[in-house]
């Protein structure tokens, strides 16, 4: 593959494999959301019985490492197709939560826990899906 890969480029070649199979008519919103959840389910499905140290080398297993890599991009190429048709640009989007996440969790004091409570949701349908795109320890992007 000697395309560099960017979101850009990567929407683009997603859009024309759908065009060339004629796939558009079912990629709606709602088709590509309920997609976007299976996959994530599949990836989830993967670590559902794994004590939290054997999730943490689940890379270590070159068969488990694969079923993960495919599973991350089915999940990407369905988030990204659900992007393009809606005309969301990911990255921005997440910038701004990361910005809003910022001034909504600020830094806590040295050796002070700074993973929120469950409490600390507002019950949005986001979740705490894209927990860890944003770098943070406690993994939450919840809004």
């Amino acid at each position: 593959m000697t395309e560099q890969l960017d979101v850009q480029g990567l929407q683009r070649r997603l859009v024309e494999f759908a065009a060339a199979r004629e796939w558009e008519p079912y990629h709606t919103p709602k088709n590509l959301a309920a997609a976007l959840s299976v996959e994530a389910s599949e990836l989830l499905e993967i670590f559902q019985w794994l004590t939290p140290e054997q999730s943490a080398r689940v890379m270590e297993d070159p068969g488990a490492a694969h079923r993960v890599r495919d599973e991350v991009a089915d999940v990407l190429a369905y988030l990204l197709q659900f992007c393009d048709v809606l005309g969301v640009d990911a990255l921005s989007a997440l910038a701004e939560k990361i910005d809003r996440n910022e001034l909504r969790f600020p830094r806590s004091a040295p050796g002070a826990s700074s993973a929120p409570s469950a409490s600390s949701s507002s019950g949005s349908a986001s979740g705490s899906a894209s927990g860890s795109a944003s770098g943070s320890a406690s993994g939450s992007t919840s809004d």
